[in-house]
């Protein structure tokens, strides 16, 4: 067993962008451990640490020593390495001194082009603490950071000013640099409870030591836990439930090293505001977490959290309180401010804001939403006038003072001033669900005129945007536009929602401003743009009840092919060849299919409409023709009440008289007559084939 230590290395900083901290954290780990892999250091998987001061990984089990590495190394061909004496030349000797050996100590390598000298041997490892250095370098640069500062007269870059670096090998000190800084055994607490230096005895003792001597919770996931904890707790003995979200305590727990409770209240009179207002003032501002009570409805109460043990707590308390009392005074404000016009009155004002330069201004998009929305209502269920008066006050919160100060409000305010302005209840939904969904994973929306909105607005974007040629490309995408496209699928898809996307973009195209020389091209590149983005939502795992590696992409190819002009008819499509391919006739299909197609396309003979079953000459022709015939009717049925499975079922009845047609009849005969004849049969077999799904794109055996 070779030798092996625990490695540390934890490099200190200003603080850490909390939204970040994550990232930086799972990247870090992953560099040093790929680096160790790579230099043969070994190592197990470790543990990573975060906190806004610092970023820190603990690998045991890493080599003392690399571990010797065998090289091969071609010298000269033998003609040239030796004269004709068989004495070695200067090329032989150079290369022999190259590798540190005598000619004599050289291998010969023959092969059916030549004879070489060969070097074979071993090199000695290194030690690890020569290695460990430029591992970390290599790790820091590799960081996700968007963008890099420098700070004093230092020419490195880094997220934030680093100040300090541990960097041991079991119970030493690895010598080096990193970012600046020379490694040492010395670590920092919490800058207000713990301010000096904590010096490690070894790389094990770093999580205890900071926990124990530094007050610091360097494990961000512990850290995170003990703020739910604590929240929660809080919340209770308030007289209520916290409201804890994902993202708020994650931005916390990256704001503090040592987490502590904080309770608050505000002035019982804002309840009166909408409880998104409350809940974006406290979360979104402060960092706070409501207080739900035993009804449903906030509490004048916050939990907030603090970075320290405060001497005195009800300072703090009061302090938080003082800070939240104005920004609620401002919201209190703006709601009653908005409230004194009407979304219908604002709507004229929607022509002064530039949607996009060339596209027109949010007046002239949300009218041609509107037409496209109007549009899609009957096949969504939708009342055309509802759709088009949502789609008229979509976006006019956005000139709302709230919305201003909550962007993230926008539409679910629309709701609030569209329900007070008399608005009926589907025209203020509908406003609110024309954002869904807002991201991967969200909900969709409700109603069909806000599926509606939800698909027309996205697919006026896409048409605009694509009409100005600014196409993402890469990972660059300004507009949004592979959210948008993923969205109108999943709303198509998971709503059940029967439209046929080519006539619809061919609607939105038709609306766009821009002068477009070739209407169809745009409507097909944005076909094949939106369909792109569903073949991710399958081999991605992300389409509801299909993980990830059931959709392979030879399944998706299958389907495509075909151009299905409604995402829901291609998921149905999907769906049933995926179950065709859990059948075991599936693959002798699919080589069957692939066989007829390769003969198909190297015939430039006519090919006749029709089968003469008189030409037949084996049973097996006319058996195969037979089945063919019998099925038919029932496929047809299938197909059209769309099936699809069913119809696959049928055709997995053909595979043992395709096999023995395959096996019995030479289809390329030499009389030209039955050759056109077992063509046509191939032919209708070949359109069989591609009723559901080309399936000569599946995997053979």
């Amino acid at each position: 067993m070779p030798a092996t230590a625990d490695f540390l290395v934890e490099i200190g900083t200003e603080e850490l962008p909390p939204k970040a901290l994550c990232s930086l954290e799972q990247a870090f780990a992953d560099g040093v451990r790929e680096g160790l892999k790579a230099a043969g250091l070994g190592g197990e998987a470790g543990q990573s640490f975060a906190t806004p001061r610092r970023l820190a990984v603990l690998v045991p089990g890493v080599r003392i020593e690399q571990p010797a590495q065998r090289l091969e190394k071609r010298g000269p061909p033998l003609k040239v390495a030796f004269d004709a004496s068989g004495a070695p030349t200067r090329a032989a000797l150079a290369f022999a001194e190259s590798c540190g050996v005598e000619v004599g100590a050289l291998d010969k390598l023959e092969t059916g082009t030549g004879a070489w000298l060969m070097f074979r041997g071993e090199i000695p490892g290194k030690p690890a603490t020569a290695l460990l250095p430029a591992i970390v370098t290599d790790a820091l640069a590799a960081l996700p950071v968007p963008r890099r500062m420098r700070w004093g007269n230092r020419d490195l870059e880094f997220v934030r000013p680093a100040h300090w670096l541990v960097m041991m090998l079991g119970h030493e000190v690895v010598p080096g640099t990193a970012l600046g800084l020379p490694a040492g055994n010395r670590t920092r607490g919490h800058r207000f409870m713990c301010p000096g230096e904590l010096t490690l005895q070894a790389a094990a003792d770093y999580e205890k030591t900071l926990k124990d001597a530094g007050s610091v919770l360097p494990a961000f996931a512990e850290r995170r836990q003990r703020v739910r904890a604590l929240v929660v707790a809080a919340g209770r003995e308030l007289g209520g439930e916290a409201v804890v979200t994902e993202a708020v305590l994650d931005e916390v727990t990256a704001l503090v090293e040592w987490p502590v409770t904080v309770c608050g209240r505000f002035d019982a009179a804002y309840l009166r505001l909408p409880e998104e207002v409350l809940t974006a003032t406290l979360q979104g501002h402060q960092r706070y977490f409501p207080v739900r009570g035993g009804d449903g409805k906030l509490l004048a109460h916050f939990v907030a959290i603090s970075n320290l043990r405060s001497r005195d707590p009800e300072q703090v308390q009061r302090g938080n309180e003082r800070v939240v009392k104005p920004r609620l005074a401002d919201a209190a404000f703006f709601w009653d401010k908005d409230l004194g016009q009407p979304l219908a009155g604002r709507e004229p004002a929607l022509a002064d804001i530039v949607f996009q330069r060339g596209l027109g201004s949010l007046r002239e998009k949300s009218a041609r939403v509107a037409a496209i929305a109007a549009s899609l209502a009957p096949a969504l269920g939708a009342d055309p006038a509802t759709v088009r008066r949502a789609a008229l006050l979509a976006k006019t919160d956005l000139l709302t003072d709230l919305v201003r100060e909550f962007p993230e409000l926008q539409g679910r305010m629309g709701y609030h001033y569209a329900l007070l302005g008399g608005e009926g209840d589907s025209v203020a939904t509908a406003i609110e669900e024309q954002y869904l969904p807002r991201h991967a994973g969200d909900r969709l929306a409700g109603s069909d005129a806000g599926r509606c909105l939800a698909v027309a607005d996205r697919l006026d974007t896409l048409a605009g945007v694509f009409a100005l040629g600014k196409r993402p490309s890469g990972t660059r995408d300004p507009f949004g536009l592979r959210r948008a496209a993923l969205g109108v699928v999943r709303t198509l898809i998971e709503g059940g929602i029967d439209m046929a996307l080519p006539e619809t973009l061919g609607t939105a195209v038709s609306l766009q401003p821009p002068n477009i020389p070739d209407p169809a091209a745009l409507v097909d590149e944005l076909y094949e743009f939106i369909i792109e983005r569903l073949r991710a939502w399958y081999l991605d795992g992300q389409a509801p009840g299909l993980a990830a590696g059931e959709v392979t992409a030879e399944m998706f190819e299958a389907v495509r092919s075909r151009a299905p002009a409604s995402p829901l008819d291609f998921h149905a499509r999907i769906l049933a060849v995926r179950s065709f391919m859990s059948m075991a006739e599936a693959q002798g299909l699919a080589v069957a299919n692939k066989r007829i197609a390769n003969i198909l396309k190297g015939i430039y003979d006519a090919v006749p409409d029709k089968i003469d079953p008189e030409l037949f000459e084996a049973g097996e022709e006319r058996r195969l023709h037979e089945m063919v015939d019998g099925l038919l009717p029932l496929h047809r049925s299938a197909l059209a009440g769309r099936r699809y499975s069913d119809a696959l079922r049928q055709l997995a009845r053909l595979r043992d008289p395709v096999d023995a047609f395959f096996t019995t009849v030479m289809v390329m005969t030499e009389d030209a007559t039955r050759r056109r004849n077992r063509l046509a049969q191939l032919q209708r077999l070949r359109e069989l084939f591609l009723d559901v799904a080309d399936l000569s794109c599946l995997p053979a055996p």
